[in-house]
């Protein structure tokens, strides 16, 4: 698993996807990607992760987005000097393809920002 790694305002988002081969299906056109993520609070507060927001990018081109509120149903607060870890999956209709995107982030103060998500590589038979 390659990691893909990025900072923003004191947060480091750290994601390593996967191919699943046992869920996938190269005859229906359904690739199945894991991916493990940690995003650690290196900054003097709790932070709350509020929101989440996803472009993939397939090896055609197209693009779909997803965003919603906090991730895998949860909208965690992370403590000064903590992380806190999610898989997820996603599934492409193509061999190859591309996530990236942020979170929106809140201060006990109420201030939000964005951190970003590096953009990762999805690719059948990568692991």
């Amino acid at each position: 698993m390659v990691p893909y790694a990025a900072t923003t305002r004191g947060v480091t988002v750290t994601v390593r996807p996967i191919y699943l081969d046992d869920p996938s299906d190269f005859f229906e056109r359904r690739f199945v990607f894991a991916y493990f993520i940690s995003i650690e609070n290196h900054t003097e507060e709790p932070l709350q992760l509020l929101r989440r927001y996803w472009r993939i990018e397939e090896a055609d081109g197209s693009v779909r987005e997803v965003e919603g509120l906090g991730v895998v149903g949860q909208q965690p607060l992370i403590e000064p000097g903590h992380a806190h870890l999610y898989s997820s999956y996603c599934i492409l209709a193509s061999l190859s393809g591309t996530m990236e995107g942020y979170y929106l982030m809140q201060r006990p103060d109420g201030r939000r920002f964005r951190v970003k998500i590096p953009r990762f590589d999805l690719r059948v038979a990568a692991n």
